[in-house]
């Protein structure tokens, strides 16, 4: 790896790695703050601060932002997630200045003028409306929300009308100064950067960010509790997510999983799209995922289907688990790892993602984490692990289970807890 890492007097971290024979660097901040680092009042203010840092600054209005950026060809955006911010850049190299300058001056110089919260509050509402029109989005609220229910880690990033309305400027001021901080920021780059350079122009332009928060950030641990949420709609197919909980990203098994969830429904090959899908038709798409957080993950299927299948698909989602814990196969491994050897490997050919690969690393482990380590990883991983870990994480625990739309013919909640007990039991009793 090319990377090179420098910490500055302030506490700010640089992070950089020059990609030959590019033209463009991408380049942003990322904050280790999201959603989790509400308060109890604060429901949906990392994302309503992510919104007005665009809506201009001391220097700027919001449309200088949005034309000094494009008019060199730039793009300019943001993201929030439940424990992290982004604000990134894409620009031809001769523009990092530029580029630089503009991430300085919105989160450093940001006016949240009160003109501008209540146009972008009414923007934001209608993301909320959007999310509420939304099957897909909506089966994955309910899920966290039962999944770690009263937690900040299981409300929905967007917040509430409620809440998003009663914002301040004063109140995103309060939540910037507490987790906008050096120590909690990095500053990345990939592609056609000077190191150096690079390090300078973030230096002059950044020195304004406070160093110590004004009162400690606040992120509770996360306590899954797991459950049964069901809503009827009106719609022409189901959606389920079917889920446990998962592990943390520094946890042992945490790789394992990526590994189970890529066997289990990560592609065309894998076992629950060639059961569910290629074998019984009884639905479009169904896949399996791990999301891993700080200090607890979630592991799920969801899969969507219409009525007359639904009794179906839950039980053979089911008889995948449990042949997950029985019996793995080497052939399943080795493709896996290859999968995400290609994903990484090609993730690093694309500036932007190399920078948010080199970012998550950093705000994950405190230093880059080489593709041969990564690999190293992975290749511990064998069938007999994977068994084991089928067995811990889908029976004898509490799933959650979320659903939208014609719901009636869903199995009853105890049903499927009952199915995901003892699996080593029914093994017995089926080959006796």
């Amino acid at each position: 790896m090319n990377v090179n890492i420098t910490r500055l007097a302030s506490g700010l971290t640089v992070v950089t790695e020059n990609m030959p024979h590019l033209e463009s660097v991408a380049l942003g901040v990322w904050i280790k703050s999201g959603s989790r680092n509400e308060m109890e009042d604060e429901h949906g203010i990392a994302h309503l601060l992510e919104h007005m840092a665009f809506k201009g600054t001391a220097r700027r209005s919001a449309r200088d932002i949005a034309e000094e950026i494009e008019n060199v060809g730039g793009e300019l955006n943001a993201a929030t997630s439940t424990e992290t911010t982004s604000y990134y850049a894409r620009v031809l190299k001769d523009h990092v200045p530029l580029a630089v300058d503009i991430l300085a001056d919105i989160l450093t110089e940001s006016a949240f003028e009160e003109e501008e919260l209540q146009r972008e509050k009414n923007v934001i509402l209608q993301e909320i409306g959007a999310a509420n029109d939304t099957p897909d989005d909506i089966v994955f609220d309910q899920f966290s929300e039962v999944a770690y229910r009263g937690q900040t880690l299981g409300r929905p990033i967007l917040g509430t009308p409620e809440t998003v309305l009663a914002f301040t400027p004063d109140n995103i001021r309060g939540y910037l100064s507490r987790n906008y901080t050096t120590d909690r920021m990095f500053v990345v780059a990939a592609g056609a950067v000077d190191h150096d350079v690079f390090v300078k122009q973030v230096e002059q332009r950044f020195a304004s960010l406070p160093q110590t928060p004004s009162a400690p950030p606040v992120m509770e641990a996360a306590k899954y509790i797991g459950g049964d949420v069901r809503l009827t709609r009106d719609l022409m197919d189901t959606q389920v997510l079917l889920g446990f909980e998962g592990k943390a990203y520094h946890m042992r098994d945490f790789y394992c999983s990526q590994i189970l969830a890529n066997i289990l429904g990560g592609g065309m090959s894998s076992r629950l799209f060639q059961e569910v899908r290629e074998h019984r038709g009884l639905c479009y798409s169904v896949y399996a995922f791990h999301w891993g957080f700080s200090d607890t993950g979630i592991f799920g299927i969801h899969a969507a289907t219409g009525a007359n299948d639904l009794p179906q698909l839950v039980p053979v989602i089911l008889d995948e688990l449990r042949k997950s814990s029985e019996i793995m196969h080497q052939v399943e491994i080795d493709r896996a790892r290859a999968q995400i050897r290609a994903q990484l490997l090609m993730g690093q050919e694309s500036p932007g993602a190399r920078a948010g690969q080199l970012a998550r690393q950093m705000l994950l482990y405190g230093r880059p984490i080489p593709s041969g380590e990564m690999m190293e990883r992975l290749e511990g991983i064998t069938t007999q692990r994977l068994t084991d870990l089928a067995g811990r994480l889908f029976f004898d625990t509490v799933p959650t289970l979320s659903a939208i739309g014609p719901v009636e013919t869903l199995a009853p909640f105890e049903d499927i807890t009952s199915a995901l007990s003892a699996p080593q039991i029914k093994t017995q009793q089926a080959t006796g």
